[in-house]
C-alpha cells in the first residue's frame, strides 16, 4: 500500500464531473489497484475513490513552469480521477501481505452452536433433537424437548425483528402437521429482540429469550476457568 499525504487538487470525469478544490489530504493506492483520497474528517467514506482494475498515469501539470504532477488514475470505462499534486507533505509504502479477512464474533452461526451445546439455558431438562432441522421452507436452527417432553423449534438471530418472527411462524405451521413432532412450540432467541419483535411474537405464543454470547462462550469449558 501507498500512502501519500499531499496538496492536491482533485477531479472525476465520467458519468458526472465532481471537484475537490486545493487541500491537504490522504491519497491510498491499494495493493489491488484502487486508489481512494481522505480528508481528516467525514468518517470513514473517502471524498473520492477509483475502484479497480484501473490504470495511473503520472504526467507534468498544465503551464510552462509548474512542478505540479497529475496522477490521472482511470478505470476500463473511461472514467477518470485527475489528482493534480502541488506538494508532497509525507509518503510512504508498505507491503501488508494477505490480509486474513473480518473475523464477526456473536454471528448467528456462532450462537447457534453455542445454543446447541448448551441448550439447558432455555430451561431445566431440555435436550437438543437436531441442528438445522429441515423443512420444506428452510431448516430450523434448533429443534428441542423441553423438560416436560415437547418439541420445540428454536429461531436464533443476532437482533430479533419482526422476519424473524415470521420466518418462525411458518415453521412452526409445518412442524405441527407432522404427527410424530406435534404439538411443536416455539422459541425466538436473539441478543436483541425488538419491541414490535417480542409483541408480535407473545400474541402468536412464542416465547421470547435474550442471549448473553459472553455467557455462552463462558460457559463453554469450565475446565479452562480459572475461578
Amino acid at each position: 500500500m501507498r500512502i501519500v499525504i499531499a496538496r492536491c487538487t482533485v477531479n472525476y470525469v465520467g458519468r458526472l464531473t465532481a471537484y475537490l478544490p486545493e487541500a491537504v489530504r490522504v491519497i491510498m493506492v491499494k495493493g489491488d489497484g484502487s486508489v481512494l483520497i481522505h480528508s481528516d474528517g467525514g468518517s470513514y467514506k473517502p471524498l473520492n475513490w477509483m475502484s479497480p482494475p484501473c490504470t495511473i498515469r503520472i504526467q507534468p501539470g498544465a503551464g510552462e513552469v509548474n512542478t505540479d504532477i497529475v496522477w490521472v488514475v482511470e478505470n476500463k470505462a473511461g472514467e477518470q480521477l485527475q489528482v493534480t499534486i502541488h506538494e508532497i507533505i509525507s509518503e510512504t509504502e508498505h507491503d501488508l501481505g494477505v490480509d486474513p479477512g473480518l473475523q464477526k464474533v456473536g454471528v448467528e452461526a456462532q450462537l447457534q452452536a453455542l445454543l446447541a451445546t448448551h441448550v439447558s439455558v432455555l430451561g431445566a431438562g431440555w435436550t437438543l433433537i437436531r441442528r438445522e432441522y429441515p423443512t420444506p421452507i428452510g431448516p430450523v436452527d434448533l429443534l428441542c424437548r423441553d423438560g416436560a417432553g415437547a418439541t420445540v423449534a428454536v429461531e436464533i438471530k443476532r437482533r430479533g425483528e419482526i422476519d424473524g418472527v415470521e420466518q418462525l411462524t411458518r415453521y412452526l405451521t409445518l412442524l405441527n402437521r407432522d404427527a410424530l413432532l406435534a404439538p411443536v412450540l416455539g422459541v425466538f432467541a436473539a441478543q436483541e429482540i425488538k419491541p414490535q419483535a417480542r409483541t408480535l411474537a407473545e400474541d402468536r405464543g412464542i416465547r421470547c429469550v435474550l442471549l448473553d454470547y459472553d455467557g455462552l462462550l463462558g460457559t463453554a469449558d469450565p475446565s479452562l476457568r480459572l475461578f
